[in-house]
């Protein structure tokens, strides 16, 4: 039997604490990547976006598996966050104008070819409307900043005000790159007040002047 490997268990970038905020060095990661704008409640961009990740995402884990011998679990979907005003986030939380890139990790093993083999079979069938948008890209963030949040999406305002005013200034540090969202819980069967979100930040050492 093929070994599954479960990449929320053996990468360092996938751990996080309540309570705590960590620097970590993210590797280059390698997503399936989809972009939107609006809020993720009511657009329908948001709910076409994640109808069109998972079967890429399964369909890959199976050619993987299938083609290759090297099984894994697929891994928790992820969210790039951001808006002209960052406020839009941590006073307003004005969700209609905020902009996204919806993602999940893919090993770095799956090539473009098997790429685009997965998205003609994911359209064979009931083809998902926003299949074309998705693409597979490698993200580079380097240093960041990261906790755990638990609770419902609209409580991390405070939390991510500490992040962004108190913990990244005060360690000597910048805010680079876009607010990255990490979801452990499957929101679809998990209570607001239960669910378990990374939220990470790209930082590089404070610029100095004189």
């Amino acid at each position: 039997m093929t070994e599954k490997t479960d990449f929320r268990k053996t990468l360092d970038a996938y751990r996080a604490r309540r309570g705590r905020f960590r620097t970590v060095d993210v590797p280059d990661t390698q997503y399936l990547m989809i972009d939107g704008h609006g809020d993720p409640n009511t657009s329908p961009a948001f709910s076409g976006a994640v109808e069109a990740l998972y079967p890429l995402a399964y369909r890959l884990k199976f050619a993987s598996r299938r083609d290759l011998g090297r099984d894994y679990v697929v891994p928790p979907l992820e969210g790039l966050w951001w808006a002209e005003d960052m406020d839009a986030f941590t006073v307003e939380r004005d969700k209609s104008r905020w902009d996204w890139t919806l993602m999940i990790m893919t090993p770095d093993w799956i090539d473009q070819d098997m790429f685009t083999a997965a998205v003609a079979q994911a359209g064979a069938g009931n083809r998902p409307s926003r299949l074309d948008d998705v693409r597979l890209e490698t993200l580079s963030e380097g240093r960041c900043v990261q906790t755990l949040h638990v609770g419902s999406f609209d409580d991390e305002a405070e939390v991510l005000a500490r992040l962004h005013h108190e913990v990244v200034p005060g360690e000597g540090l910048r805010m680079v790159g876009r607010h990255h969202e990490i979801y452990l819980s499957d929101a679809r069967r998990v209570a607001p007040e239960r669910r378990r979100t990374i939220l990470r930040q790209p930082v590089a050492a404070a610029e100095t002047t004189g």
